[in-house]
C-alpha cells in the first residue's frame, strides 16, 4: 500500500457510506435482536454487571488503539512499515492491560461487592488482544474505502456470536452468556475481517514510523480516554452510589438509542474522515464534505430519536417485557442526546481529517472538566440517578458549541452556519413527533400503536421535506438514485 489513489472520490465515497450503512444497520439489527431475547431471558443485575466489566474493557480498548489506526488512515501514504509498526506498538500495550485487568479484577469486584464479577472481568481483558489486530484491518479497509469487507465480517461475526449468546441464556449461563456472546463477536469479526483484508504483521518496528503516528495518536489517545472514561463513569458511580438493578436500567435506556445513533452517524462518518484527508490543501472542498455529512447525518439521525423517543414505552413492553419499564425514562432521554450526535462527530471528524489531533484533545480537556463536574453535582449531591443522566442531555447541549467553535476558522464553517443547516430537521422533526404522539395516544394495543406512530411520524417529515425541497432530503434520493444505477451498470 503505497500513496493515495483517487479516480473517482465521489463514486468511492458513495459506495463506502452504502456499504457502511448496511454494515452498521445489519450488525445494529441482528445485536438488537440478540439483547431483546436475552433481555428476556436475564435479569437488569446480570446487565448491570457486563456494563461494570465494559467499563474496564472499553478504556483498555481505547489505549491500545492510542488513535494510532486514525493516523494510518489519514496519512497521505502508509506502507508495510507503517502497519506492522502500528501493530507491535499496540500488541505490547495490549498485553501489558490484559495483565493489570486480570490482577486487578478481585479489587474491582470487592469495590462493587460482586464476587462472581472475578472471571468474566478476566476473560473479557482478554479482547484487548483481538482490538490491536482488529484496529489495524479496519484501518487498511477504511483507509482504501473498502467497506464492504467490514460488513461481510461484521454481520457474520454477530450471526454467530447471537446464536451463541442465546443458546448460553437460555441454558442458564447468566453473566456468562453475555460474556460468551461478546468473546465470539469480537474474534469471529476479526477472523472474517482477516480472511478478506488478508494482511498480517511483519516483524519489522521502524522507531521513526512510530513516532510519527505515536505523534499524531497520543492526542487522539488522550481525547479517547477522557471520552471513554466520561462515558464509562455514570455506570461506575450508579454501580457504587445506586444499584447494580439501577445500573442494568440506565443501560438498557442507552443501548437502543446509542445502536441507533451509532449505526447511522457511524456509517457517514469513518468514510467522511478518509475523503476529508484525501482533500486536506482543499479547505472549500472540505468545507462542502463536512456541511453535507452535517447535513444528511442530522436529516436521518434526528427524526429517529425522535420517533424512538415518542415511542418508547410501547417499544419496551412489546420487546423487553413490563420488567423492564423503569428504563424509558432512560431511554427517552438517551434519544435526546444521541440526536446531537451529529454535530459532535462531524466538527470533530473534520479535524481529525486536517490533521489537528492538537484541537481535538484540547476541546476533550474543555468538555470533560465541565461534564464531569455536572455528573458530580447530580450524583453525590442531589443523589438522583435521573438527574445524573439529564446532565448528559445539558453537556450535549453546551459542546455541541465547544466542538464547532474551532471549525471557523479551520475550514470556515461557523457555529451560526451550521445552527441553520440543521435547524429543519430539528423543527420539522418536533412537528411530525407531536402529530405522532397524539395519534399514538388513541391506540391501546402496543404493537399497534407503533405502527400508528411511525406511518404518522414518517409521513409527515418526509412529506414536509418533499414539499419545502430540503437539500438533504433531495441528496439522500439521489444517493439512491445513484447507487442504484450504478449497480445495474
Amino acid at each position: 500500500m503505497t500513496s493515495r489513489q483517487e479516480p473517482s472520490l465521489k463514486q468511492e465515497t458513495l459506495s463506502s457510506l452504502i456499504w457502511k450503512l448496511f454494515e452498521r444497520g445489519g450488525n445494529a439489527v441482528v445485536q438488537l435482536a440478540v439483547q431483546i431475547v436475552m433481555a428476556r431471558l436475564l435479569a437488569p443485575e446480570e446487565f448491570g454487571a457486563l456494563a461494570i466489566i465494559h467499563v474496564f474493557v472499553n478504556i483498555g480498548n481505547a489505549i491500545v488503539q492510542s488513535g494510532l489506526n486514525t493516523s494510518i488512515v489519514q496519512a497521505q501514504t502508509v506502507e508495510d512499515s507503517d502497519l506492522s509498526t502500528v501493530f507491535w506498538l499496540s500488541f505490547g500495550t495490549s498485553i501489558v492491560l490484559c495483565l493489570l485487568v486480570y490482577i486487578s479484577a478481585p479489587a474491582i469486584a470487592s469495590f462493587y461487592s460482586l464476587d462472581y464479577l472475578i472471571w468474566p472481568l478476566r476473560v473479557m481483558g482478554f479482547l484487548l488482544l483481538v482490538t490491536a489486530f482488529n484496529s489495524v484491518q479496519v484501518a487498511i479497509v477504511q483507509r482504501d474505502l473498502k467497506l464492504r469487507k467490514v460488513f461481510n465480517a461484521t454481520i457474520a461475526a454477530v450471526i454467530v456470536s447471537g446464536i451463541a449468546g442465546i443458546v448460553a441464556a437460555t441454558a442458564g449461563a447468566g453473566l456468562w452468556a453475555l460474556v460468551l456472546q461478546q468473546l465470539i463477536y469480537q474474534f469471529s469479526n476479526c477472523l472474517f475481517l482477516g480472511l478478506q483484508v488478508k494482511w498480517f504483521p511483519k516483524p519489522i518496528f521502524n522507531r521513526s514510523k512510530a513516532r510519527k503516528h505515536f505523534s499524531f495518536g497520543w492526542k487522539l489517545l488522550v481525547s479517547g480516554l477522557l471520552d471513554q472514561g466520561y462515558q464509562s463513569l455514570s455506570d461506575l458511580i450508579i454501580g457504587k452510589q445506586f444499584s447494580a438493578s439501577d445500573l442494568g436500567l440506565v443501560s438498557q435506556g442507552k443501548k437502543y438509542p446509542q445502536a441507533l445513533g451509532g449505526m447511522l452517524d457511524g456509517a457517514i462518518q469513518p468514510v467522511m474522515l478518509s475523503a476529508i484527508s484525501r482533500v486536506q490543501a482543499d479547505s472549500d472542498q472540505v468545507k462542502r464534505l463536512v456541511r453535507r455529512a452535517l447535513k444528511t447525518s442530522t436529516f436521518i439521525i434526528v427524526p429517529a430519536m425522535t420517533l424512538f423517543a415518542v415511542a418508547a414505552k410501547p417499544i419496551v413492553v412489546l420487546l423487553l417485557g413490563e420488567k423492564w419499564l423503569l428504563c424509558v425514562p432512560f431511554l427517552q432521554m438517551y434519544c435526546f442526546i444521541y440526536a446531537l450526535l451529529p454535530i459532535h462527530t462531524t466538527n470533530l471528524q473534520a479535524l481529525n481529517g486536517m490533521g489537528r489531533s492538537d484541537l481535538f484533545l484540547k476541546l476533550e480537556l474543555i468538555k470533560k472538566a465541565y461534564g464531569i463536574c455536572f455528573i458530580l453535582f447530580a450524583a453525590f449531591i442531589l443523589k438522583d440517578v435521573y438527574l445524573m443522566v439529564a446532565m448528559y442531555m445539558i453537556t450535549g447541549i453546551i459542546s455541541t458549541f465547544v466542538n464547532a467553535y474551532p471549525n471557523k476558522r479551520v475550514i470556515g464553517y461557523s457555529y451560526s452556519e451550521q445552527i441553520r443547516d440543521i435547524a429543519p430537521a430539528f423543527v420539522i422533526s418536533a412537528i411530525a413527533g407531536g402529530l405522532a404522539l397524539f395519534c399514538g395516544s388513541f391506540v391501546a394495543s402496543p404493537g399497534l400503536q407503533i405502527f400508528v406512530e411511525v406511518a404518522v411520524m414518517a409521513i409527515t417529515y418526509f412529506g414536509i421535506a418533499g414539499i419545502f425541497k430540503l437539500e438533504a432530503f433531495e441528496y439522500l434520493i439521489n444517493t439512491v438514485r445513484d447507487f442504484l444505477g450504478a449497480k445495474r451498470r
